[in-house]
């Protein structure tokens, strides 16, 4: 009988390990499915702007190792345009269409608006690390930053301005309409187009209508037979209105004014200029009929010129707007289709405009 009581219980309590086991399991299994769901799904990657960004870093890196041997894909001297000089924008597009899927479902304004200032000063400074003189070359131990020479402006400065414009007016410019059709997505991001228009505007108004009068500015002079340091005060003439030169234009003058000639990039690509170098294309000494803008700084990142390049971006926040709201509708290629077009006729006007106006 003392047996049988003995087997029983060893049973029930294999029964009851079992049961326990189990249930441990259970709840195991449970807290695994709560906390798997209380987790934000995976976010869904475009991979064709995974693909364009991709294809964007390798351009950027042909045209700066390459770009010195073959002119026809480095950057243009001054007029024209060349492989190189699609980078940037291209770069601009692709934060603009990254901005439309990261402000897509908004849950506080405030936040937003908190992040994106936060994200653009980080750029801001990141850029003024790496291109305002801390490093002061590849082959060059010392670092620091002579503060009355800083850069400024950068490429990343840049991208931090047309970011934090753009962040803004899709956090707090984004109509609450549905978008069904062309037109409800038009109404829906109307602002967005204003904006567009206004900073275009400003740009066109300053770059053709400011006047720029003489100016001057100074160059170190090598001697080699002393050992002080002197200056050579250089004068650029120009007194006019609308020059979009190299020497003369309103967008140096305005960067000149506000940010100052001694924060400017101090190795403009116009140096390559035919007027600027025996070696055209490239580098090379100044011919003997040089003008004086020759050796003056230019910022290619100014503030001016700055302002199209937030154009650029909001251009590819409308196109990340088709993809997210059209993107199995054959209205998208048809919206793609008329905002190039509109973009191509845009240009070759802008040009007779100025013939028109300026002569």
């Amino acid at each position: 009988m003392r047996t049988k009581l003995t087997m029983y219980e060893a049973i029930k309590d294999n029964d009851d390990n079992d049961h326990q086991w189990r249930e441990k399991k259970d709840i195991e299994s449970a807290l695994q499915i709560s906390r798997s769901s209380s987790l934000p799904p995976d976010k869904e990657r475009l991979v064709s702007l995974d693909v364009f960004r991709g294809l964007t870093v390798a351009f950027m890196i042909l045209v700066d190792d390459v770009g010195g041997i073959l002119p026809s894909i480095n950057h243009s001297p001054w007029d024209g345009v060349t492989l190189a000089d699609f980078v940037m924008p291209f770069f601009l597009f692709i934060v603009g269409v990254s901005l439309a899927f990261a402000y897509k479902n908004l849950s506080c304004r405030f936040v937003a608006t908190r992040k994106a200032l936060i994200r653009s000063l980080k750029l801001l400074l990141l850029g003024l690390f790496l291109q305002g003189g801390f490093i002061h070359g590849l082959n060059n131990l010392t670092y620091g930053i002579d503060v009355e020479k800083i850069r400024l402006m950068g490429i990343l400065q840049r991208i931090a301005i047309a970011y934090l414009v753009v962040a803004l007016c899709e956090i707090w410019l984004k109509g609450n309409h549905n978008v069904s059709s062309e037109l409800s997505m038009i109404k829906k991001y109307r602002f967005h187009w204003v904006v567009a228009f206004v900073i275009t505007t400003i740009y066109l108004s300053l770059l053709y209508g400011l006047y720029v009068p003489d100016w001057e500015y100074q160059i170190l002079k090598e001697d080699q037979g002393s050992t002080l340091t002197t200056f050579l005060n250089l004068k650029v003439k120009c007194g006019v209105r609308g020059h979009t030169g190299p020497g003369c234009n309103a967008v140096g003058m305005l960067d000149r004014m506000f940010l100052g000639i001694q924060h400017l990039y101090r190795k403009p690509v116009y140096a390559r200029t035919k007027q600027c170098s025996i070696n055209y294309p490239n580098n090379g000494p100044l011919p003997p009929d040089a003008p004086s803008w020759c050796q003056a700084p230019f910022d290619p990142e100014g503030l001016l010129s700055s302002l199209m390049a937030t154009v650029t971006c909001l251009v590819g926040l409308h196109y990340g707007h088709i993809i997210i709201h059209f993107k199995v509708n054959i209205s998208f290629y048809e919206e793609v289709r008329l905002l190039c077009s509109t973009l191509s006729y845009m240009s070759p006007l802008c040009s007779i405009l100025e013939l028109l106006c300026f002569g």
